[in-house]
């Protein structure tokens, strides 16, 4: 069961730098699942691969500064998660 604990809430300009950051992560995800490797593609493919790997570490890293800059504390096991029509921030445990 998923338990969800408001933990704070970010500015406006926060809320659009983590929603483009998720944007961009989550449309090359969406992307790498369309396209079939080939030796055609494969640099475009690996391209693909690098990008996402780059929009990962800069979404976590989004995370890793509010973590540090609002003090909020997490278990490995859980996930930050924001409500983008509120702002609010909370603590999922799955």
């Amino acid at each position: 069961m998923k338990m969800k604990k408001r933990i704070g809430q970010v500015s406006e300009q926060e809320k659009e730098e983590i929603r483009a950051l998720s944007n961009r992560k989550n449309a090359l995800i969406e992307l790498s699942k369309m396209i079939e490797v080939n030796d055609a593609n494969r640099p475009q493919y690996e391209k693909l691969v690098k990008d996402i790997v780059e929009a990962t570490i800069c979404f976590q890293q989004w995370w890793n500064d509010m973590e540090t800059k609002r003090q909020w504390k997490k278990h490995p096991a859980e996930t930050w998660e924001i409500d983008f029509q509120t702002n609010d921030v909370y603590l999922v445990t799955e």
